[in-house]
C-alpha cells in the first residue's frame, strides 16, 4: 500500500510540474487545449483553427461569449498618407502670388484582426494601402507600429506585422459551412468611436460581379458595417473568424443592411501564399473575356448561348500565342468545365505560372483542345478611396 501510494504521489509530482513548465513557456498550448482548437503553423507561424466550440453557458438569444471570445484579436488601424504636393503648388507663379503651402498628412482609419501568436495581422489593402505610417491600437489600448508584410490588390487583403507580447489570437472558423440564415458579428471601428459589435445573418453567399475586386465571393449580410470597419472580422455564433469585413452598399455613407466579407477559405490562402512566398502568384493568359450572350453567340456564329467568350486577346500574351481569338468560347480549363465568367477567372488564376494546362473552346462548330502556358498575373492597380468610392454608389 506505501509502495502504491509512493507512485501515485510521485506521478502527481512529475504531472504538475509539467503543466506548470507548459504555462510558463507555451501558454498559447494551454488555450489551444482548453478552447478545444487545434494549432497549426506554417513556416513558424502558428494559427488556431476552430474544431469544436467551448461556448456552452450563454444566455439565451446572447452573443456576449463569442464577442468576449472574438473581441480582443480585433484592432484599430490608423494610417499617415503624406498628401501629394498639387501641381499649382509647385509653380513659382502660384508661390509667388499665393506663397508656400505646408503639406498635411492624410489620415485613414480601418480595422485589423490579430490571426498569429507571432503578431501577424489580416486586413484590407485599401486600409493600409500607399500609407506612410502604420499605427495598430489593440482592444486593451496598447499601441504599436505595424509593418506591411504584404498585401493583395486582387482580392483586396493585406498582411501587416506587430511586435507585442501575450497577444490576443482569433479563431479561424470554416466559411465554406456558413449556410444563409446563419447568425454572425461584425467587429471593428466604425467612424473611429471605438471597438463595437453588431449583429445580423447571412443575407447571401458566393456574391461577385460588383466591380469592387477582380477575384469575388463575397459573404453578404445585413450585421451593420460602417466606414471605419473595413478589415474588422465577419465571426459565427461562437466567435470564430469567418470572413474579413471589406465594403458595403450605402446612399448615405452609413450602412443600409447591405455589407460584404471576403471568406475565411480566401483570406486564408493569401495569408498562407504572402508568409510563404511573399506574394500571391496566379495564372494569367492575357485574354478579355465576357459572358456570353445571345447576341453575341449569333455574333460569332455559336449554337450555345451561355458561358464565357473571348472578345479580347493580348498579342504577344500566352493565350495568343496558344491559338485563343476573339469569338472562342471557352468551355473547359485544366479539366474543369466552365460555366460563367468568375468561374473562368477563378481557374485561370488557379493556373501555375509556366506549367502547360489544357483548354477546351468552341470555334463556330469546331471543339478546340489547346495548351496554354500561363504567365503569372500582373499586380493590380487599385483606385484611391476605395471604401468611399464604392459608398456613393
Amino acid at each position: 500500500m506505501k509502495k502504491t501510494w509512493l507512485l501515485f504521489s510521485q506521478t502527481v509530482t512529475v504531472l504538475v510540474a509539467i503543466w506548470f513548465v507548459l504555462i510558463t513557456l507555451k501558454p498559447d498550448w494551454v488555450r489551444s487545449l482548453g478552447s478545444g482548437n487545434v494549432q497549426t503553423g506554417l513556416g513558424g507561424v502558428s494559427f488556431f483553427e476552430a474544431t469544436k466550440s467551448d461556448l456552452t453557458s450563454v444566455a439565451p438569444g446572447s452573443f456576449s461569449a463569442a464577442a468576449k471570445r472574438a473581441s480582443p484579436a480585433v484592432v484599430s488601424i490608423s494610417t499617415r498618407h503624406k498628401s501629394e504636393t498639387l501641381q499649382s503648388q509647385t509653380d513659382p507663379w502660384f508661390r509667388f502670388f499665393g506663397g508656400q503651402a505646408d503639406q498635411q498628412a492624410q489620415v485613414g482609419l480601418g480595422s485589423g484582426v490579430i490571426v498569429s501568436p507571432e503578431g501577424y495581422v489580416l486586413t484590407n489593402n485599401h486600409v493600409i494601402e500607399g500609407a506612410d505610417e502604420i499605427e495598430v491600437v489593440l482592444n486593451d489600448a496598447r499601441k504599436t507600429t505595424g509593418k506591411l508584410i504584404g498585401s493583395d490588390p486582387d482580392t483586396d487583403l493585406a498582411i501587416i506585422k506587430i511586435n507585442l507580447a501575450h497577444l490576443p489570437v482569433i479563431v479561424m472558423g470554416n466559411s465554406d459551412a456558413l449556410q444563409i440564415g446563419d447568425q454572425v458579428l461584425a467587429i471593428g471601428n466604425p467612424f473611429g468611436v471605438g471597438q463595437t459589435v453588431t449583429s445580423g445573418i447571412v443575407s447571401a453567399l458566393g456574391r461577385n460581379q460588383l466591380g469592387i475586386n477582380t477575384f469575388e465571393n463575397f459573404i453578404q449580410t445585413d450585421a451593420a458595417i460602417n466606414p471605419g470597419n473595413s478589415g474588422g472580422a465577419l465571426v459565427d455564433a461562437y466567435g470564430n473568424m469567418m470572413g474579413i469585413n471589406t465594403a458595403i452598399v450605402s446612399r448615405s455613407g452609413g450602412s443600409m443592411g447591405i455589407g460584404f466579407a471576403i471568406p475565411m477559405s480566401t483570406a486564408k490562402l493569401v495569408l498562407e501564399s504572402i508568409l510563404k512566398d511573399g506574394q500571391v502568384k496566379r495564372g494569367w493568359i492575357g485574354i478579355e473575356p465576357n459572358e456570353l450572350s445571345p447576341e453575341l453567340a449569333q455574333t460569332f456564329g455559336l449554337k450555345s448561348d451561355h458561358g464565357v467568350i473571348v472578345t479580347g486577346v493580348l498579342q504577344g500574351g500566352p493565350a495568343f500565342n496558344a491559338g485563343i481569338r476573339p469569338g472562342d468560347q471557352i468551355v473547359e480549363v485544366a479539366g474543369h468545365p466552365v460555366e460563367g465568367l468568375s468561374e473562368l477567372l477563378a481557374l485561370v488564376a488557379s493556373l501555375k505560372p509556366g506549367s502547360p494546362a489544357g483548354f477546351k473552346l468552341q470555334r463556330r462548330d469546331t471543339l478546340l483542345a489547346l495548351s496554354v502556358v500561363p504567365a503569372q498575373r500582373p499586380k493590380a492597380k487599385r483606385r484611391k478611396d476605395f471604401e468611399h468610392d464604392f459608398l456613393e454608389r
